[in-house]
């Protein structure tokens, strides 16, 4: 008796603090297996799962404590070495190891970002681009509502179009990501800094284009906020998936 009274204390304290759980599933679409990952942003504790091998047609289910700032984005080609160490030839993390541990992806990588709000209110989430691109990747709310409470994606392959200087190529020689203008050149009026830093003097540029093209819905560049942030109350639930 006493360990259910205790059980039901703590949901009810729960209840009270409005604290909401989402569920964000991870679908890999894709013909190979990917190595997916997570960063929570704010100085917050990371999840209890930072990364994990996905085999083709699978999927896992991550929860997420709300209020929560991060990002998810999946790592390509990765293997481990004769000393263990493991690492990918895109988006790779620098840890070492399958978990990323709080480390973010190296460019170029598709990401999906999410601001999720306690309690049903309003979550805010994207695809983007601005750290170039090495996968297709769509978010879709299971749940909530608000008319941009839709499915948002970047469904094409922009390494089939990625300029030759800002190609990230394999051992093969084929391209398996398409870097950003800012990674590739470091300069003010492409990585939005400087004189550059504001959503009037920053504005899209030959190579941010190329990613806009390819996929509208997503960020191209960090001051592409009018066609690229998606939204929902209520609480929903995400599914993300990369090949969509």
């Amino acid at each position: 008796m006493k360990i259910r009274s205790l059980c039901f204390s703590l949901t009810l304290i729960l209840l009270f603090a409005g604290i909401h759980a989402a569920t964000l599933t991870v679908k890999n679409n894709c013909p190979n297996t990917i190595w997916p990952a997570t960063l929570t942003g704010g100085g917050a504790a990371q999840l209890s799962n930072t990364g994990f091998e996905l085999a083709s047609q699978a999927s896992s289910s991550l929860d997420v404590p709300a209020p929560w700032t991060g990002r998810i984005w999946a790592r390509t080609q990765c293997s481990s070495d004769s000393s263990g160490r493991f690492t990918c030839a895109t988006a790779d993390c620098g840890s070492g190891q399958v978990a990323c541990n709080g480390a973010g992806g190296a460019p170029p990588a598709s990401l999906a970002e999410f601001t999720l709000a306690s309690n049903g209110g309003q979550d805010f989430f994207d695809v983007s681009l601005v750290d170039g691109f090495n996968l297709p990747v769509s978010i879709t709310p299971q749940g909530g509502s608000g008319s941009t409470c839709t499915t948002t994606s970047c469904a094409a392959n922009v390494n089939a179009v990625c300029p030759s200087e800002l190609a990230l190529k394999g051992f093969d020689g084929s391209i398996i990501g398409c870097k950003s203008a800012c990674v590739v050149f470091n300069q003010p009026q492409y990585c939005c800094t400087g004189e550059y830093n504001s959503p009037a003097t920053c504005k899209p540029t030959n190579y941010s284009m190329i990613f806009k093209n390819q996929c509208p819905q997503a960020y191209s560049y960090a001051y592409d906020d009018q066609s690229s942030t998606f939204s929902c109350t209520g609480g929903p639930n995400y599914l993300i998936t990369f090949c969509p």
